[in-house]
């Protein structure tokens, strides 16, 4: 179906200007301060709204195959397409782990069939799948995922050997990590088990997994890709003393080392574990706010590259324990948009830079196919955006399959109107189209 956009305030590569938009078939044609045609057009009049490109969130667990419980590929697709996210690339923790190509492309398969969004699957590492890691074709998936740190699964990478070797041997494609020193988290949680017993409070989390857990690790991925050009991304930044591993001296596209930063470290900080408890508990840990006020400064200095959720559901009843039992992750993807619109309502970010954070940047950094920007000849992929709508996040309108928020019961400022996956209108106030599903993300690498 052709359709003309209206009257929209577009916000794309660094500037805000209005403009109608022709999408032929599943890819933008035209952006024009007016555009009229001959043949037939459905019309869309977006009259006070603004059109960004569809998100592209770089960190999900979608936890599909095996924990099905907690969330699926369609639900949480689902729920991303309703706050802007067109595109995501999910994780390998799930069951069994995605460390073979057969196991890889199972997930494919499910995405194809399912995914209302765009998709791509990580590889994911163990300490005996060299021999797969090898085969991978860089232009086919995302990346390859480490966990140099344990987080929710069994695929801790802390061999020194064997990270050696991944890094010197697939330079040639993007790793991205998790960055937590194991073995000191195993020393600080037995320190705090011998203090409180079952009953740790969630708010010694960021004591814990301190500063020091994350530096220790990200310091030591650094060294690694320096010595070895290896093509590295470093996840969910959350700490004031990493920042300084990180440039902003050179363009992204220059750079071999990039980093990501996730909204509810932006927004989140110690004193809100008094409130929420498990219902904020990750890893790495939501710390002191000094933390959130340094990684805001480096998002927006381009020492950290792009904002992403690490969207991670567990069922209320699996979060509702104490301290040792309690998983960690929180699910984020469907209000991502609205945390960084409640920063620009607060002065905070312009709506250029949310979009660059969010959209372009993490297309750039993952070279990815025609996408992240609204241009002629890419993708169809956007979201119309009423940045002024006030609305509450309720039970009722959660659509993780899990069906909670740390969220709930707040207000935001600015809602998604509709949202277009390569040209579908998939979201519509409310209402979804399904008939068409997401594609595989391709990469010009």
């Amino acid at each position: 179906m052709d359709q003309i956009i209206k009257n929209a305030r577009v916000i794309n590569e660094g500037k805000i200007f209005s403009a109608d938009v022709l999408i032929r078939g599943q890819r933008i044609e035209r952006i024009d301060p007016s555009i009229d045609v001959k043949f037939k057009v459905t019309e869309i009049d977006a009259k006070n709204l603004h059109l960004v490109p569809g998100i592209i969130d770089d960190q999900v667990h979608f936890r599909e195959p095996g924990l099905t419980q907690k969330a699926t590929i369609y639900t949480e697709a689902k729920a991303g397409v309703a706050g802007g996210v067109t595109s995501f690339m999910e994780m390998p923790n799930t069951n069994p782990p995605a460390v073979t190509i057969d196991l890889l492309e199972q997930k494919y398969k499910i995405g194809a069939e399912t995914s209302l969004a765009n998709y791509s699957f990580f590889m994911g590492t163990n300490l005996s799948n060299f021999t797969e890691l090898m085969k991978v074709d860089r232009t086919k998936i995302c990346g390859i995922k480490i966990f140099m740190g344990s987080s929710t699964g069994d695929m801790l990478v802390d061999d020194h050997q064997v990270l050696e070797r991944i890094f010197s041997e697939r330079n040639d494609i993007l790793i991205a990590t998790h960055c937590e020193d194991d073995k000191l988290v195993k020393e600080r949680l037995q320190m705090y088990q011998e203090k409180y017993g079952d009953n740790i409070p969630f708010e010694c989390h960021p004591e814990i997994r301190n500063e020091q857990v994350c530096y220790n690790s990200s310091s030591f991925a650094v060294s690694l890709a320096k010595k070895h050009n290896t093509r590295l991304h470093i996840l969910h930044i959350s700490t004031e003393e990493e920042l300084a591993l990180f440039r902003n001296d050179i363009p992204l596209k220059e750079k071999r080392i990039t980093t990501e930063v996730c909204v509810h470290h932006l927004w989140f900080d110690k004193n809100d574990y008094e409130r929420l408890g498990s219902k904020i508990k990750c890893n790495p840990a939501i710390k002191e706010a000094r933390h959130k006020r340094a990684i805001f400064e480096a998002m927006l200095d381009d020492r950290l590259d792009i904002i992403a959720t690490d969207h991670a559901p567990h069922t209320a009843a699996e979060k509702d324990n104490l301290y040792n039992k309690a998983p960690s992750g929180l699910p984020l993807i469907q209000h991502s948009l609205n945390v960084m619109l409640e920063f620009y309502h607060q002065g905070k970010i312009s709506l250029e830079k949310i979009v660059d954070k969010m959209c372009h940047k993490p297309a750039e950094c993952f070279e990815i196919k025609d996408r992240g920007y609204l241009r002629e000849g890419y993708y169809a992929d956007a979201a119309l955006v009423d940045v002024n709508k006030m609305w509450t996040v309720t039970p009722e309108n959660i659509l993780y399959k899990c069906g909670w928020s740390p969220f709930e019961k707040y207000e935001f400022t600015g809602k998604v109107s509709k949202t277009f996956v390569n040209g579908n209108v998939v979201y519509d106030n409310g209402v979804f189209d399904e008939k068409t599903k997401g594609q595989r993300l391709e990469f010009a690498r």
